[in-house]
């Protein structure tokens, strides 16, 4: 046994002094925003400045096809979009970066709630010509649940951007958050020369690298630089003055309020150029919060008090299709896991030995040793052994606290083409369905039985769909259901048979054997619940 293993207490008093230094080490942090904003790009380039990759978007497809790092299923490089969450952890300066990178489009959001269950802080990343909009909204209330501090990164603007002062304004208006400028753009567009920073007042001038791959080199200078007035129009650099001027009457950054949520750092600049990208970068090393307690059954678990545990907050089917694997992803959120180590499943009571446990970076993946609280660890058999949510602990069984589920909004029948594909059919929306990408139902009263999707957005169908095709060989199609609202239906069997089922209505039951109403809308759930009280139409979770 290392001899850091041995600082950790057999009665779980909690780690050591070696092993609580690897835990302050440790920022775990996702990045959110609206599709579009820049998000996968902004992801690349805090990679490239923490050598983490050589070049932005170097990872090349077969066909040579150009891909992001971080978007490693074929139907994300296909079409541009991030489709799962995925981990990278990388070295910067003398912490320990986990990065989740969480889907961009509104149709994955149940896989980026999940995931905003399993970081310390959260990166919102807005379009500096567009403000916030709505799926940087959902996912910032999710983070204001959790009271997740949130760094806010202004992007594009080598871009014509909409006027800093209104943006700032936007973010205090629409989140009732206070926003505080840590840097300030100089120009837009084409005239985008850099950034002035607020504590130092200095002036960080870049220029742009071939096709902005690389680190771009920096200048170092002062507001009255000469080359600042040339760069600009009289107008342009006129308002920079009277800004800058300005910003001494803003409020200042109070380090307690940015992780209590109450206010939000803001940083202007250009992932695609990478212009501000070092100095946010920087600014996060010292201010992002080391792994924090997490509410569980036992109370809160403090990360430096309790031996291991963790939970599971993802499991992805076929990262590798040549062998049907399965893989869970664990937050550890306390204490250090060590490779072999017997653990308790708190849900079924098993103690399993994880001999295998993997560190992420995308799709790639390498056996390790150890990990700390704060990192995000990989485990195989995760279809087989695991459902999200599930604790697993070296100590006396406990659970933390439960991952929430989102009601699906839209439903479809999926057909199989190939009856002979049947056992392949249905495995692979077995796995599909563990991992939470979408809900199975059948109907309970029609002779068909071909199974109906229900999901959070549209757009996974096609992701069921194309994983079928790709991973299991099973081709299929989709008929659309005009249904928006699932129900879990309760009550007096006379009461339920009495229902309406004839007349729109759709009796259906999952996995679980749970009878699950679906109504055409909103109204008709009300309209339902106030003829028949005796029964309940509760949420689906």
């Amino acid at each position: 046994m290392s001899g850091i293993a041995e600082s950790m207490t057999k009665n779980g008093s909690g780690p050591g002094t070696a092993v609580a230094e690897c835990i302050t080490a440790r920022r775990t942090f996702a990045i959110i925003s609206h599709p579009d904003a820049g998000k996968t790009t902004l992801t690349e380039k805090l990679l490239l400045y923490g050598n983490a990759i050589h070049l932005a978007g170097s990872v090349r497809a077969r066909r040579n096809q150009r891909s992001a790092t971080s978007d490693w299923m074929a139907m994300e490089r296909e079409r541009g979009i991030s489709i799962t969450s995925t981990v990278m952890q990388f070295p910067y300066k003398d912490l320990v970066v986990n990065l989740l990178d969480t889907p961009g489009h509104q149709d994955f959001s149940e896989d980026t709630y999940r995931t905003l269950m399993a970081v310390d802080s959260a990166v919102m990343v807005l379009d500096a010509a567009k403000g916030v909009e709505p799926q940087t909204l959902k996912l910032f209330e999710v983070c204001r649940q959790r009271n997740i501090p949130i760094f806010t990164f202004i992007n594009k603007l080598d871009r014509p951007a909409r006027d800093p002062l209104a943006l700032l304004d936007e973010i205090e208006t629409v989140l009732q958050m206070e926003p505080v400028p840590m840097n300030w753009p100089i120009g837009d567009g084409d005239r985008f020369m850099g950034v002035y920073e607020r504590h130092s007042e200095c002036v960080h001038l870049f220029d742009r690298t071939v096709h902005n791959q690389t680190i771009s080199p920096e200048l170092i200078t002062g507001i009255d630089d000469p080359r600042i007035a040339r760069g600009l129009s009289d107008a342009q650099h006129e308002d920079l003055l009277v800004n800058i001027g300005l910003l001494e009457e803003l409020r200042s950054f109070d380090l307690q309020a940015f992780r209590q949520a109450r206010q939000t750092p803001v940083y202007f600049g250009s992932a695609l150029t990478n212009f501000g990208v070092q100095l946010f970068l920087d600014d996060f090393a010292e201010m992002a919060p080391a792994p924090g307690a997490y509410p569980s059954d036992d109370g809160p678990i403090d990360p430096l008090q309790r031996g291991f545990s963790g939970f599971v907050f993802k499991i992805q089917a076929n990262m590798d299709p040549r062998h049907r694997d399965s893989v869970a992803f664990v937050r550890v959120c306390s204490g250090q896991f060590e490779r072999n180590m017997s653990v308790v499943h708190s849900r079924t009571g098993n103690t399993m030995r994880l001999s295998r446990p993997y560190r992420f970076f995308a799709d790639e993946r390498e056996v390790i040793d150890e990990a700390f609280a704060g990192d995000i660890i990989g485990i195989p058999g995760g279809r087989r052994d695991f459902a999200i949510g599930d604790t697993i602990t070296c100590e006396e069984p406990f659970n933390y606290a439960p991952i929430p589920r989102f009601a699906p909004e839209h439903f479809a029948r999926l057909i199989n083409k190939d009856v002979s594909k049947y056992k392949q059919f249905r495995k692979g929306l077995e796995q599909l369905e563990t991992e939470g990408a979408m809900q199975v139902l059948y109907e309970t009263d029609a002779a068909r039985r071909d199974p109906i999707l229900a999901v959070v957005g549209i757009l996974q169908f096609d992701v069921v769909q194309a994983r079928l095709d790709a991973e299991y060989g099973v081709a299929t199609r989709l008929e659309p259901l005009s249904y928006q609202e699932a129900r879990l239906v309760q009550g007096p069997a006379e009461k339920i048979e009495a229902l309406p089922w004839a007349y729109g209505l759709l009796r259906t039951k999952d996995k679980q054997g749970r009878l699950i109403g679906l109504f055409r809308s909103e109204f008709e759930v009300g309209y339902y619940a106030e003829r028949h009280p005796e029964v309940t139409f509760g949420a689906v979770n």
